[in-house]
């Protein structure tokens, strides 16, 4: 079936905006003026073969068995070989989403011309996006050194009609699938096999992910921060801009801005601006914008190295046309993403531990001033005593993945690749957690929203009433004790389908990717 959106990518110009599409389901193509660079490139492969010239993974083994040099009449096995040994990963399917960004990824990254690919390849992996024909790519087995090998030698296998592709939910032997796709299995020319195992689009596609969705957790949490903050009867004053603009963070002058602005015209704050005796509101609502501003930086950060990354050449050898040379470097290590990884990991977490202390200030009636749990009948009935327990446990769970993978490395290869990223353990494990903060951000909207029902009839600002609506079209206020995993599972629905943000002005909150 063939897809109604495609993305027409510019290699090494390609922006987050196409890649979010491309997340979301468009195909993608190579713009046309990638057409005489990758021509270019083949034909400079060609003319080192004919000068039997030594090009590692051209006319030599691979690895550790670089010095061995392989026959002419051998050199499209070599190719074939190379994908069907290296695609031994293991472990569950990786998302459709995540293969589908990483094979535009790949074929961008060809689409260069310094890889030494025919157009026919780029042609399959066109052909493969605009039908909706995904490789069964197993998720583990890459370090995210000499490449993300497993993972995309699994793809490259799809594509000479070995192994398996998953089409509109059922997965096919590779052969019958492109059989019925009308597509002939690619055989594979001299350099082409490495070209498309030696990359870091696996784990980039992982990354890329995770920034949007990260990108949504980071402005769904500034919602449910600003309703907790009216349910506890907060103060908006350290949301003043003044504070702020004396720090000088950008991203934390733009997260208070959104805070106060999703709290303006607000009757629940207009209530207790004069006289109020507390002085001073808790951390986890007057530090908001110091701590979620650190997290949009921090995912700033990230979106920028992901952005350079998804729009480089991440292969080796790599094929200069203009000299005819073929330089190995280590393009392939992953070190990079990695980082960048490892930075969204402790934003995500940051932000599912902010969330989490406001849901235990709001259950506080110390604290919040609250009726103990947010239920009018404290004693026969518990409230949100463990909806607050299950957050804890999740911002925990976060707290142990958040652990650096950047610091680990094992020698592969027998030591010929002795330094390796891991990057692909880096990237995968920040959905689990974005989805493990997504839960503790629902459970804080069904808190603040509860705890707002007490200050009846007095209603917040628009914005937010908005999204309290929303909530409560799917979880009614709590009066007595019920059955709380459906109205947790609702709300995190709404989390993740973006129907929250939709609610509260999703257009007016801070950008992570500020290129759309």
């Amino acid at each position: 079936m063939e897809r109604p959106m495609s993305e027409v990518l510019r290699p090494g110009e390609a922006t987050l905006a196409q890649w979010r599409s491309v997340y979301r389901g468009a195909a993608a193509t190579l713009h046309p003026s990638a057409a005489p660079a990758v021509i270019a490139s083949a034909a400079a492969v060609e003319r080192i073969l004919a000068a039997h010239t030594p090009v590692y993974g051209v006319n030599t083994g691979f690895g550790k068995l670089a010095s061995i040099r392989i026959p002419d009449g051998d050199l499209e096995t070599l190719q074939r070989n190379i994908v069907l040994s290296h695609a031994a990963g293991v472990g569950a399917p990786t998302p459709t989403v995540i293969v589908r960004l990483m094979m535009a990824l790949k074929l961008a990254s060809l689409g260069q011309g310094a890889s030494g690919v025919r157009p026919a390849t780029l042609a399959m992996l066109e052909a493969l996006l605009a039908k909706g024909l995904t490789p069964v790519v197993p998720c583990q087995g890459s370090v995210g050194a000499s490449g993300d090998l497993a993972p995309l030698a699994h793809m490259a296998a799809a594509m000479i009609g070995v192994g398996e592709i998953e089409i509109e939910g059922r997965t096919r032997p590779a052969a019958e699938a492109l059989a019925e796709a009308e597509l002939a299995p690619l055989v594979l020319g001299p350099k082409e096999g490495l070209a498309l195992l030696n990359g870091t689009q696996f784990s980039a596609a992982w990354a890329l992910a995770a920034l949007f969705e990260a990108e949504r957790l980071f402005q769904t949490a500034l919602v449910s921060g600003a309703l907790s903050t009216e349910a506890a009867k907060g103060s908006d004053t350290p949301f003043d801009p003044r504070i702020h603009a004396l720090r000088r963070h950008e991203a934390q002058i733009e997260a208070a801005a959104a805070l106060r602005d999703l709290m303006t015209g607000s009757a629940i704050r207009a209530s207790h601006l004069v006289a109020d005796e507390r002085v001073q509101d808790p951390y986890c609502l007057r530090c908001q914008p110091q701590v979620m501003g650190a997290a949009l930086q921090v995912l700033r950060q990230a979106a920028d190295t992901l952005a350079v990354e998804a729009n480089g050449v991440t292969d080796n050898p790599l094929i200069f046309a203009d000299t005819g040379e073929a330089l190995s470097g280590g393009n392939f290590h992953a070190e990079p993403i990695a980082f960048a990884a490892d930075m969204m990991a402790l934003a995500i977490c940051e932000i599912g531990s902010l969330a989490e202390r406001r849901i235990a200030m709001l259950v506080d009636p110390t604290l919040s001033g609250l009726p103990a749990f947010l239920t009018p009948k404290p004693g026969l009935n518990s409230g949100f005593m463990i909806p607050q327990v299950t957050a804890a446990a999740l911002v925990s769970e976060n707290k142990q993945k958040a652990y650096p993978a950047s610091v680990d490395s094992i020698p592969t290869s027998a030591n010929q690749e002795d330094h390796v990223s891991m990057a692909p353990h880096a990237a995968r494990r920040l959905l689990p957690m974005i989805e493990n903060a997504d839960a503790v951000v629902a459970i804080e909207l069904l808190a603040a929203a509860q705890g707002c029902d007490f200050h009846a009839p007095l209603a917040s600002s628009d914005r937010l009433e908005a999204v309290r609506r929303r909530v409560r079209a799917v979880a009614p206020s709590l009066t007595d004790d019920r059955h709380m995993h459906p109205d947790i599972a609702a709300v995190i629905a709404l989390v993740r389908s973006g129907e929250i943000l939709a609610a509260g002005g999703a257009e007016q909150m801070p950008r992570v990717a500020r290129d759309g």
